[in-house]
């Protein structure tokens, strides 16, 4: 069985928490000499001044059973934590994006369950917690059969594979492109929470889970360690499963950023420095990130200032052949993740969008069968500023795709949220740089003047039905808790 252990991204939480209140730059600094980087970034991300001015960064969970460094975790620390046995499957348990806006607003931390069905680029759809794993695996046989003997570097350089999988595959869901890049593992979640004390959470009601150890009492507590680690990882016997579990871990990520911002922790010598250990083991950061600068710019954003929301989604039983995933529609993601950060595509378009996108040069198939679309989308790319290419039709399918030349991510997202539809991102080595493909698939909702024109999709119909025969999920009545969770206080939860 997989590990079931579900971690936050904790450890840098806690290091952006303690940049983000003003805490001693000289203390801080010294936070980065025993972190490790990895190069896991393209297109120029990574650096100090991310291209639209705010910050995307991917906060992963890892499961994983050594530290930052590659040495295996201590097989007493894995009994404590009945972390069970490994399976050989290297996958995500948390995935949070973390978006902090350019003008000193409130930044936010949008969660996506682990079982989401999504598009991942090379692979097909699966679960995005095998992102990462599939990456890794895949890169882990061609240096082996490249001749590379040395099994450390095949870990280290297999990572940055998977980590490369999983950025493409969040950036395809999210429409947003990924600046920096952060994990921790298990042994970050356990002694991060140990090194400060313990996290404040509440719970609606009493729980007795014996398959993750969770066994607590309704209300207020402050838990660490083992305990910490089973809050987050109990899903049986709550009333959403997996959606439920993805809260706990907000509130505990908000009850982590108000103890580490509390005097207590900052002021505290022996505390501050178990934290900077914990950090050092646990943290693995994309290379070209100063956290110091970073903190800089970000210096008026506090624990207040975060909100924690979760994707939209459907169906949370969906049959699939990788077994029963959550049901998500990259479209919804996308509209709901451009309300969140304030994104509109091409209706903040300025001059010098419009005279950049112009550089690309736009190929748009039509393989929906709705007659004149192709037509029609590339007159809306036009506007946008993309000079126009080919149209044509292809050969059905059921999703929209944007396919990109080598290095032209940026780009592609930019012609993604021009479309105003769903559309998944793919890179595509035969294209030649500043030109571009879209394919509109059945999923493609067609132009009011062009619905109903021909042989295709009536006006007023909804589009075809995704692959495996599924209806586009529709987004659940919100959780009231889910709106609430800031660092301000405690939410009380399921």
């Amino acid at each position: 069985m997989p590990l079931l252990v579900t971690k936050v991204a904790l450890s840098l939480v806690s290091l952006l928490v303690l940049t983000l209140t003003g805490y001693s730059w000289a203390a801080v600094e010294g936070f980065l000499e025993g972190v490790v980087s990895v190069d896991v970034l393209s297109d120029g991300a990574g650096g100090d001044k991310p291209a639209d001015g705010s910050r995307d960064i991917l906060l992963v969970g890892m499961d994983s059973r050594t530290d930052a460094k590659g040495n295996p975790l201590p097989q007493e620390l894995l009994r404590k934590l009945n972390a069970g046995s490994p399976d050989g499957v290297l996958n995500t348990d948390s995935l949070i994006l973390l978006h902090i806006p350019n003008d000193g607003g409130k930044a936010v931390a949008i969660s996506m369950p682990r079982d989401s069905y999504v598009e991942i680029p090379g692979y097909g759809k699966h679960k995005i917690n095998s992102a990462y794993g599939r990456g890794k695996v895949d890169k882990e046989d061609e240096l082996k059969q490249s001749g590379v003997t040395d099994a450390k570097e095949r870990d280290v350089r297999s990572n940055e594979a998977g980590a490369e999988t999983l950025i493409k595959t969040v950036e395809g869901l999210t429409g947003r492109t990924i600046d920096n890049y952060a994990s921790v593992n298990l042994l970050g979640f356990y002694e991060i929470t140990e090194a400060i004390g313990g996290v404040e959470v509440c719970l609606k009601d009493a729980v007795d889970d014996p398959l993750s150890g969770a066994n607590f009492a309704a209300g207020k507590q402050t838990i660490s360690g083992a305990k910490a680690l089973a809050f987050v990882r109990q899903r049986h016997g709550l009333l959403r499963g997996d959606i439920d579990r993805v809260v706990r871990q907000q509130v505990f990520m908000a009850g982590l950023a108000r103890k580490v911002i509390s005097a207590g922790t900052l002021a505290n010598p022996q505390k501050f420095g178990n934290l900077k250990t914990a950090i050092e083991k646990s943290v693995v950061l994309n290379e070209g990130w100063n956290i110091v600068d970073f903190a800089n710019q970000m210096s008026d954003l506090t624990g207040g200032q975060i909100q924690f929301h979760t994707i939209p989604f459907g169906n949370m039983g969906l049959d699939t052949p990788d077994g029963s995933a959550v049901e998500v529609d990259p479209w919804q993601v996308q509209q709901f993740v451009d309300g969140l950060t304030g994104s509109s595509g091409q209706q903040k378009l300025t001059a010098e969008d419009k005279a950049a996108n112009a550089k690309t040069t736009v190929t748009v198939l039509n393989a929906a069968g709705v007659t004149g679309m192709a037509g029609d989308i590339s007159d809306r790319l036009k506007q946008a500023g993309f000079t126009a290419g080919q149209v044509a039709n292809a050969a059905s399918r059921e999703t929209t795709v944007v396919r990109h030349a080598p290095g032209e991510t940026d780009a592609a997202h930019r012609v993604a949220a021009a479309l105003e539809g769903p559309a998944q991102i793919e890179e595509d080595p035969t294209l030649t740089a500043g030109t571009m493909t879209v394919v509109l698939g059945a999923d493609f909702p067609p132009p009011q003047d062009t619905a109903g024109t021909g042989g295709g999709t009536q006006a007023g119909a909804q589009p075809a039905a995704q692959s495996g025969g599924q209806a586009k999920p529709q987004q659940p009545e919100p959780d009231p808790a889910d709106d609430a969770i800031t660092a301000d206080g405690v939410t009380c939860v399921n």
